[in-house]
């Protein structure tokens, strides 16, 4: 178990760092209820990118686009509020930072896509459990396209493949709106995994889509998770 100097709400600061707070000025036209403006932002540092999302969503107002922000993250595992120490059983080298999100611990690292998701959720007039399974089935529906069958569960958000989870959903909801989002394992290294209690279930299993005989580049896995986000949420995408 790690010792209470390993976790904290501040990670070591790492050369991969996040400038994104600001929203995107839309022309007059557009409705701002209607687009989704999505963020490729690449291999981006983890508090950094949790307080960027802070700041955007202090920072928004009624005429905001909501965005969906696409990246990977350094190792390090994150510890949402509900987070029990106890299930952080070897971290190692790897840093735990202590996060505002729901949810236990989970692990991200390169070749995780990250799917954060700021959205307004009174303006759209849905509220976050339908959020939450709306993200768990752009997932489930995006899988298919890779012959990988997979379901949500209503006990334990995310997604499973033959009861391994492939994909966490964790969410934060402040001012109205939906900070932090999903993310799921594309092409990464799933050894980290087992030196906690992923989402606080001992001995969960975890897979990978590279892990299942599938395609897996985070490019083209962004694109499509993309595409099926916004098709469900009704919005037209404007890249940013």
């Amino acid at each position: 178990m790690p010792n209470a100097a390993s976790i904290s709400g501040t990670a070591s600061r790492s050369r991969v760092c996040c400038s994104v707070s600001s929203a995107l000025p839309l022309p007059g036209m557009i409705d701002p209820r209607k687009v989704l403006i999505v963020r490729r932002l690449g291999l981006r540092d983890y508090e950094s990118t949790w307080r960027a999302m802070q700041s955007f969503t202090d920072r928004r107002d009624g005429d905001t686009a909501d965005e969906l922000w696409l990246l990977e993250h350094p190792p390090v595992y994150a510890l949402g509020k509900a987070g029990r120490p106890e299930h952080v059983i070897d971290p190692g080298g790897i840093p735990v930072i202590a996060t505002d999100r729901g949810g236990q611990v989970t692990y991200h690292g390169p070749g995780q896509l990250v799917a954060y998701i700021l959205f307004d959720l009174p303006r759209a007039g849905i509220g976050v459990k339908r959020l939450v399974r709306l993200l768990e089935q752009a997932v489930v529906d995006l899988l298919i396209g890779y012959g990988i069958r997979s379901s949500a569960r209503s006990y334990a958000p995310g997604v499973y493949v033959e009861g391994a989870k492939i994909a966490a959903v964790g969410l934060r909801i402040r001012r109205g709106c939906s900070l932090h989002g999903l993310a799921l394992n594309v092409d990464l290294d799933l050894a980290p995994f087992s030196r906690i209690d992923p989402c606080g279930y001992p001995g969960l299993a975890v897979t990978a889509i590279a892990q299942l005989d599938a395609p897996a580049a985070i490019g083209p896995v962004g694109a499509g998770l993309t595409e099926r986000i916004a098709h469900l949420l009704a919005r037209r995408v404007i890249s940013a």
